[in-house]
């Protein structure tokens, strides 16, 4: 008897393997998006700490390329020469800072520890008696209230793990300044060659956006710095001087820096003096009212206008989620955020209003 042939099936349907179907390669996609969102999550918790530093750099490129700019209206030179003008000068004003100022700021810097300590003692003795205090002290309030932050900053509480971070972004920020267009161009080749022209344009309105941003931080970093510090001066208040460089290094972070700042130059006014103490609170309410309705303003007006309580919870979110790091770049990554949102309803706008014309 002659062997027979296996006999196939009328109709055979592509397999899972099978991707020559239609439906079989929509459903792969499907999948890939799901793997790669799923992916994406994994890494931003891995690696919060490099995705950190690289926000880090980036933004500091930004302050870089700002001055750098800033400078070309004056000084018709090469970007090279002015980026370097730029950089130079920022180094050397805070090393002529340290170098000359040093012995006294470290001395202050002491006498502020024992102040600070002393005035907490009292508080605490006077939240204690009054009932006001939860039972287990501060430890358990800064436990409740810090308890999730500690992901990057575990990373970076040693000393040499803050100087590593702090060489590894301003490596970043210099050679992203050098030449960005570099950058926009190797991120714009992994899009699909109709979305690049979209892509340079936002990355110039966003890199508008954080140039201005940055610039009015820097210039409220300096009204506020020598604003507090000529008027505790004025005032008697003891270390003027550290308190001032305090202030203006914390009013890089809106809000909470403030916050901190102000309670600082409180507790050390009060230390020195009744008298002290009020012309500290007047210090913090003139500084603070300066840069809030002056500059902030004004910055907004020219930028993206961001709800305080907005960059507020931003802080909050992103301090709980990637530590001091994330607690710093809150406000240009809201900025950046916001900038791109509404570039994109203003795309979807204009296509809507595009395609209702053609009908």
């Amino acid at each position: 008897m002659a062997d027979r042939k296996p006999s196939l099936p009328r109709a055979e349907q592509p397999g899972p393997a099978d991707l020559s179907s239609q439906s079989a390669r929509t459903e792969a996609r499907k999948a890939a998006i799901w793997l790669g969102m799923a992916l994406a999550i994994v890494g931003l918790v891995v690696l919060a700490q490099p995705i950190m530093l690289i926000i880090g750099g980036m933004v500091f490129a930004v302050i870089l390329d700002g001055g750098t700019r800033l400078l070309g209206r004056v000084l018709p030179i090469g970007r090279p020469w002015r980026l370097a003008i730029v950089t130079l000068a920022g180094f050397g004003f805070i090393g002529w800072t340290f170098y000359f100022a040093g012995t006294t700021l470290a001395e202050q810097a002491g006498a502020l520890r024992i102040v600070i300590t002393e005035q907490s003692s009292k508080l605490l003795a006077y939240l204690g008696a009054s009932g006001l205090l939860p039972e287990g002290g501060i430890p358990s309030v800064g436990t409740q209230l810090f308890g999730g932050i500690g992901r990057l900053t575990s990373a970076v509480s040693t000393v040499v793990g803050a100087i590593s971070s702090i060489i590894a972004i301003i490596v970043i920020g210099i050679f992203i300044a050098i030449e960005p267009k570099l950058y926009d161009r190797g991120f714009a080749w992994m899009l699909p060659i109709e979305r690049r022209a979209n892509f340079y344009e936002l990355s110039e309105r966003v890199g508008f956006v954080l140039r201005r941003l940055m610039f009015g931080r820097v210039v409220g970093m300096v009204v506020e710095g020598f604003g507090t510090w000529w008027m505790l001066w004025a005032g008697g208040v003891p270390m003027a001087a550290l308190l001032g460089l305090l202030t203006g290094l914390l009013a890089f972070v809106p809000n909470i820096g403030a916050i901190v700042s102000g309670l600082l130059m409180v507790a050390v006014g009060f230390s020195a003096g009744t008298d002290q103490g009020l012309w500290a609170v007047i210090t913090y309410f003139v500084v603070q009212t300066v840069d809030g309705y002056l500059i902030v303003p004004y910055v907004a007006r020219r930028t993206v206008d961001l709800a305080p309580a907005l960059v507020l919870a931003a802080q909050l979110i992103f301090g709980a989620l990637f530590g001091i790091m994330g607690l710093f770049l809150a406000d240009p990554i809201v900025a950046t955020i916001k900038t791109a949102l509404e570039d994109l309803s203003r795309r979807e706008v204009s296509r809507a209003k595009a395609v209702k014309g053609r009908k």
